[in-house]
């Protein structure tokens, strides 16, 4: 894998360069010669940051960290990376499986190709959760007073929707298209 570093407003020293290449040489498994990565280090509100992006086949993968200290940000952002790396693989392979399964079904594989099927996917909580009607802004009100991450609810249009806190200490809310 090729690795373009750049910096804005960060002096690119060999060690912030060595430790970039240290943690993407772990990824260097899951790409080709011939994939570019592109890190780009900089300073913003007084914070260190480190993006890098690697596309991959019509699509790309990005990891972002804000962090006070730039090599934490650049181990953060590598680390993100190699969490959404490993999904998307098995993203892929789940979708071969389900095509394996289709044509197994169809008669057109031998139940040999059934071997190479993944693990059940593990289940280990169920909740159930009452919708109750309220507005976006007093669903981020709850969002905060229950401490989680996100937080379900319908709203005032009948719509589920989920309200999410962004990494920016923002809220987002995710809600269905109109038909």
């Amino acid at each position: 894998m090729k690795i373009i570093i750049t910096g804005r407003n960060v002096d690119l020293t060999d060690g912030i360069k060595g430790r970039v290449n240290e943690k993407l040489e772990k990824l260097d498994k899951f790409f080709t010669n011939e994939t570019t990565a592109t890190v780009t280090l900089k300073k913003e509100n007084g914070k260190d940051v480190a993006e890098i992006n690697i596309p991959v086949k019509g699509s790309l993968l990005r990891a972002s960290e804000k962090q006070d200290n730039l090599f934490s940000a650049i181990d953060t952002a590598a680390d993100k990376l190699e969490r959404q790396i490993r999904k998307y693989r098995t993203k892929i392979h789940d979708n071969r499986i389900h095509n394996i399964m289709k044509n197994l079904a169809e008669g057109n594989f031998s139940e040999e190709a059934v071997d190479e099927m993944p693990a059940d996917i593990k289940i280990v909580k169920k909740k159930q959760i009452m919708l109750k009607p309220m507005d976006d802004e007093e669903a981020c009100m709850q969002l905060d007073m229950i401490g989680h991450s996100f937080f379900i609810y319908e709203n005032m249009n009948g719509k589920i929707c989920v309200a999410y806190k962004r990494g920016d200490g923002d809220y987002g809310i995710i809600e269905p298209e109109d038909e």
